[in-house]
């Protein structure tokens, strides 16, 4: 039996501070780009969290990095067609946001059954290319970010 995943999930926008980002190209949807995301398991912290999903995801050791959460929370409905992953009758997630900065772009070992590609792009070019409307405003919110901390 398929475990559920919760409807408490992390995104990680990992970025640099000459604002290039990471995007990931999902391997059950191709041509949907995004930051890092994943569902939070048992009672794990959102901070671990973010951090078992970076590394499982990129490869990337966040804890060597500076990782921010961003204290920003969207809820949104669950896409029709990843209903099936959450418990019956669970249409709703609720995202926290956190950011991870690298001093330079940095290759990543893709988890092949979750992504075929990635790419790291000027920030206003991944705000544009990625699919989830919060993922694009996490993306818009990095200038501000990298200026004030």
């Amino acid at each position: 039996m398929q475990r559920t995943k919760q409807p408490v999930s992390v995104l990680v926008v990992i970025y640099t501070a000459a604002l290039e980002v990471l995007l990931l190209e999902r391997a059950d949807h191709p041509g949907y780009w995004q930051s890092v995301t994943g569902s939070r398991d048992g009672d794990e912290t959102l901070c671990d969290t973010a951090l078992r999903e970076v590394a499982e995801e990129t490869g990337i050791d966040a804890a060597a990095f500076q990782l921010t959460d961003w204290q920003h929370q969207n809820e949104y409905e669950i896409y029709p067609h990843w209903r099936h992953r959450y418990p019956p009758g669970v249409t709703r997630n609720t995202e926290h946001v956190f950011g991870l900065q690298l001093p330079l772009p940095v290759p990543v070992r893709l988890s092949p059954r979750e992504h075929l590609n990635s790419l790291w792009l000027p920030w206003q070019e991944a705000a544009d290319k990625v699919f989830s409307p919060s993922n694009r405003a996490a993306i818009m919110q990095l200038p501000e970010k990298v200026q004030h901390g």
